[in-house]
C-alpha cells in the first residue's frame, strides 16, 4: 500500500472527492478508496506508473514556475537599475525654457561628479521655441562634460522631442532641429561612455529652475 502523503499529494482534487465519498459508501478506508480511484485512472498500467508520470509532471510545473519567477525576478532587477541613477559615475540634467513660446531662451543644466563635483550652467541663449531651448541646453551640457572628460555619464532630460530625436539616423529627425542634433551628435563622439534617458519634469527641477532664472535675468536686462 501506498503512503497516504503520497497519494494525496499526487491526486487531483476532483480524485480526492471520489474517494471519500466512495469511503463513506464502502467499508474500505479513504487511502484505500484513493488508491482504487487512481488505479482506474491509470487504466492498463500499474498505479507505479501513474505516480511516476504524476510526478514527473509536476516536478515540470514546478520549475516552469520557477523559471517564470527567476524571470519576474531579472525583469524587476532590470526596471529598478534604470530607475537608479549611476552613481558611480557623472550625471547630468538638461532643461530649456522659452518664454513666451518662441520667445528669449533660457538653459539649464547641472553636472554631478561621483566625488561630489557639482557644475551649474545657467545661461542666455537667443530666442526660438522650446525645442530649440531643449537642445541648446543639452548642448551646453555637454560641451560642459568635454572639458570634465568623465569616464562614464548618464544625461537626464524631461524632453521627449529632443532626446527621441537624438537617436536618429541621419536624414531621419526633424529638420528644423537638424543642427542642433548634428552638434549633440559631433559632442557625443568625444565623450567615452554616455547614455540620455528621459525623466519626468518635477525630478528635473534643479535644471529647470536654472533655466528660469537665466530668462529672468536676461529679462530684467532688457528693460
Amino acid at each position: 500500500m501506498f503512503e497516504t502523503t503520497v497519494l494525496l499529494a499526487l491526486a487531483s482534487k476532483r480524485e480526492r472527492v471520489a474517494a471519500r465519498r466512495l469511503a463513506r459508501a464502502t467499508s474500505v478506508s479513504e487511502v484505500q478508496a484513493l488508491a482504487q480511484i487512481l488505479q482506474e485512472a491509470v487504466g492498463s498500467g500499474t498505479l507505479d506508473d501513474l505516480i511516476a508520470r504524476r510526478r514527473a509532471a509536476q516536478a515540470a510545473a514546478d520549475a516552469l514556475r520557477a523559471a517564470r519567477q527567476m524571470r519576474k525576478l531579472e525583469l524587476l532587477a532590470q526596471k529598478k537599475a534604470l530607475a537608479q541613477p549611476d552613481v558611480l559615475g557623472w550625471q547630468a540634467w538638461f532643461d530649456g525654457s522659452s518664454h513666451p513660446n518662441p520667445g528669449r531662451i533660457g538653459v539649464g543644466g547641472v553636472l554631478q561628479g561621483p566625488d561630489g563635483q557639482r557644475i551649474e550652467i545657467c545661461e542666455w541663449a537667443g530666442h526660438g521655441g522650446s525645442n530649440e531651448a531643449e537642445y541648446l541646453a543639452l548642448i551646453a551640457v555637454l560641451e560642459a562634460a568635454v572639458q570634465v572628460k568623465p569616464e562614464a555619464l548618464v544625461l537626464y532630460g524631461d524632453s521627449q522631442v529632443v532626446i527621441g530625436d537624438v537617436g536618429k539616423p541621419c536624414g531621419a529627425g526633424a529638420r528644423t532641429l537638424f543642427q542642433y542634433r548634428e552638434r549633440v551628435q559631433q559632442l557625443l563622439a568625444q565623450l567615452d561612455q554616455v547614455s540620455l534617458k528621459w525623466i519626468a519634469r518635477h525630478k528635473n527641477a534643479a535644471a529647470d529652475a536654472l533655466s528660469q532664472r537665466a530668462v529672468a535675468r536676461q529679462t530684467v536686462l532688457a528693460r
